[in-house]
């Protein structure tokens, strides 16, 4: 399917009677902000998940069962989700370019390069495993392949995963080692933690350190990124999230396909240690898509009920401002586990943990509701607005001028 004027419409925000179908997005795209949050915080709170083994400080079967959820619920599905986000966003940004008759491609661009600075300010300043500098270079790869048909872009994305796939088994079969020498990579954990509890300049410098492994990660993530964002170019062209009602078979066959194969393969991932185990991490891999398409599948249909849009009118505002969000649970996670803020790094439960991400998500929820009753844009969202069109865009909404 290639993209032409006799493509339908975009739903535009304000149009009669599409409000809550542009709003069920900015839901979802809210609830990936606390899955990525949920997955993350346990990289502010201790130096040892960034080598690959578990804290010792923290070694409870409690402990054990907290970090094992996390990663058969939501490693590797939670930027999965919001991967496929950007790929459906990216074609909203498509129709509203040729609406007005502008070129797409120079303002993409400078769209990309703006994340990229902020996502290498990123990771050097707050968090090392930062994302948007990867979606900003896959960003370009989406631009490139904004007239592939449908078709086209769901092979190239089974592809692209396939191949990962078949590249980790490969490993895997060989013997390769994800941690080749526990005792140092425990003594390399104790460091980056005790580096985490220092001040500012401790704290980047630990990040700098750890940006190279980071690049080696991103080589795995990039390319099933790339797929995610594949997926939602082509739910985009086909208006998948913006007519739930006409979808909704398809939407149930993703869930019976998605939550035994997807669970089923989480299973192995986190039974098999997860991200430091290549055999689970290959079955995780293949499998995780399949479960974040059955969680997306799930939230579209409860949000067309009625307590569904009272959530969506709740978690609606957090998503419209996905970007000044995510920076802003760096932020805040510095200032609790490091020695910038609190100095909680090493010290807090796993437990503890997940309640200290939940207790942040609820403080972002509540400031981006009073935040958008106020202006039309987050900050980091106005900011790179201003950096992509070139002139400073109004940033108060009509009725607080």
């Amino acid at each position: 399917m290639t993209f032409s004027s006799k493509d339908p419409p975009v739903v535009l925000e304000g149009s009669p009677g599409t409000f809550s179908r542009i709003a069920n997005v900015d839901a979802l795209r809210a609830v990936a902000l606390l899955l990525i949050l949920l997955v993350n915080v346990a990289f502010f709170a201790s130096g040892y998940p960034f080598h690959l083994v578990p804290d010792p400080a923290h070694d409870s079967w409690s402990d054990h069962a907290v970090g094992w959820l996390v990663e058969l619920l939501l490693a590797m599905k939670a930027y999965l989700l919001f991967a496929f986000l950007f790929g459906y966003s990216f074609t909203l940004q498509l129709d509203s370019a040729a609406r007005r008759g502008v070129a797409i491609a120079p303002r993409f661009r400078r769209r990309m390069v703006g994340l990229f600075v902020l996502g290498i300010l990123h990771a050097v300043l707050l968090f090392q495993g930062d994302i948007l500098t990867t979606y900003a270079l896959l960003g370009l790869v989406l631009l490139a392949m904004r007239r592939v048909r449908v078709g086209t872009a769901l092979r190239v994305a089974v592809l692209l995963t396939g191949v990962i796939g078949f590249l980790l088994a490969l490993a895997a079969t060989s013997g390769t080692q994800l941690v080749t020498d526990p005792a140092a990579a425990l003594a390399a954990g104790q460091r980056s933690t005790e580096a985490l509890q220092g001040g500012i300049g401790s704290v980047i410098a630990e990040h700098v350190r750890q940006l190279p492994a980071m690049v080696g990660t991103l080589l795995v993530q990039g390319p099933l990124a790339l797929s995610a964002f594949l997926f939602g170019y082509a739910a985009g062209r086909r208006r998948l999230l913006t007519d739930v009602v006409g979808n909704r078979q398809l939407l149930r066959r993703v869930q019976r396909v998605g939550y035994p194969i997807g669970l089923a393969g989480a299973v192995v991932f986190a039974s098999g240690g997860g991200s430091a185990n290549l055999t689970g991490l290959t079955v995780g891999l293949l499998t995780a898509p399949l479960l974040a398409a059955a969680y997306a599948a799930s939230l579209l249909e409860f949000f067309e009920t009625d307590r569904g849009r009272r959530v969506v009118a709740v978690l609606a505002p957090a998503g419209r401002m996905s970007l000044s969000n995510y920076l802003g649970q760096s932020l805040l996670c510095v200032l609790v586990f490091t020695g910038v803020g609190l100095g909680l790094a090493g010290t807090v439960a796993p437990a503890v943990v997940l309640l200290i991400a939940v207790a942040i998500y609820a403080v972002q929820v509540a400031a981006s509701a009073a935040w958008m009753t106020r202006f039309r844009y987050g900050p980091a969202e106005w900011l790179l607005r201003a950096w992509t069109e070139q002139r400073w865009p109004r940033l108060r909404s009509a009725d607080h001028t």
